[in-house]
């Protein structure tokens, strides 16, 4: 699903610029670590993160090389995890393309991320960036945080409705808050507003989540059949945590050990997950995201309105209604 021109226009100039600025951290003399770079770069996702760094830096002031950096850091960042993910998750894709993993073996790709991390807390302590490097290493230990717990509870299939926001707070919406919270920052917003951007992108983050889990039940396969793939790597999200939460101790049991004995068998799950849509997973889900959603507009509703800020209401609904 293409991003609307509302989100790009406000941030087109530092969005051309960002591209060569971050693509200048790569130039190493190492030829196999270009060819895994030159790799990546030409597969980039939509950059959202880079978008938001820009966004929320533009809505409080002007833009300057402290949010090139924080923009730049985060992106490395974001990269690094997305990378040491597949290695986790044993996953071989990434946005259609082979995974760095499924092509270079998990110990290079460990190591990639690791460079890209490291890339990135060398640059903002080159550019003295001590305070956006505070709130993206805050980021990280949260997102590990996160993922530890997301694997303790898979393992024991006990995760509470709190418990998952708690996750996904930790794994997802925290980045995301670090982007909008460093792009204030780099422009001397004050601390209130800085916190407000934090605020803004903690929501977003969880509401982007949620509709992440939502497009699990979406996805079908070959033969048409939604993909369930957060079930086969035991993911219990909101959707069944719901459901799961208005059935008999008989039931849930009986779910629960369908789960954890049939994970990977396609055609056992798929039960499963047509249990959960027509039990009103989906909908309750869809409220959920919606509330977090609406919490986000209305941060932004307290800064004066400007193709900027409208940009940044575009990318809040872009995110709820995205098909990828």
């Amino acid at each position: 699903m293409k991003i609307s021109s509302k989100i790009t226009f406000p941030i087109e100039k530092e969005m051309k610029k960002f591209g060569p600025y971050y693509k200048k951290n790569f130039d190493t003399q190492i030829p196999l670590l270009n060819i895994i770079t030159n790799y990546l770069i030409r597969r980039k996702g939509k950059q959202m993160r880079p978008m938001l760094v820009f966004l929320s830096a533009k809505l409080n002031g002007t833009v300057n090389d402290g949010t090139y950096t924080a923009a730049g850091l985060i992106e490395l960042l974001h990269n690094a995890t997305l990378i040491h993910d597949d290695v986790v998750d044993e996953t071989y894709q990434r946005r259609g393309f082979f995974s760095i993993n499924a092509l270079w073996r998990s110990k290079i790709a460990v190591l990639v991320g690791d460079y890209y991390l490291a890339m990135g807390l060398i640059k903002a302590l080159e550019e003295n960036q001590t305070e956006v490097l505070r709130i993206v290493s805050e980021a990280v230990k949260e997102m590990s945080e996160g993922e530890l717990l997301q694997i303790e509870k898979s393992r024991k299939l006990n995760i509470t409705e709190d418990i998952y926001y708690d996750i996904i707070r930790k794994k997802t919406a925290t980045l995301i808050a670090a982007c909008t919270s460093a792009g204030a920052y780099s422009v001397g917003a004050t601390d209130e507003d800085v916190s407000k951007m934090h605020d803004f992108g903690l929501n977003l983050g969880i509401a982007f989540q949620i509709r992440d889990d939502l497009l699990d039940y979406e996805k079908t396969n070959l033969a048409g059949k939604p993909s369930g793939n957060d079930l086969k790597e035991k993911k219990m999200t909101l959707p069944l945590i719901h459901v799961l939460s208005q059935q008999s101790p008989a039931k849930r049991k009986q779910i629960l050990s369908t789960i954890k004995k049939h994970h990977k068998n396609g055609k056992k799950i798929a039960p499963v997950v047509e249990f959960v849509k027509e039990n009103g997973g989906i909908d309750y889900a869809r409220k959920k995201m919606t509330e977090y959603r609406d919490k986000a507009l209305s941060i932004l509703k307290t800064f004066p309105e400007s193709d900027v800020r409208e940009g940044l209401e575009e990318l809040v609904y872009y995110t709820t209604i995205r098909k990828i």
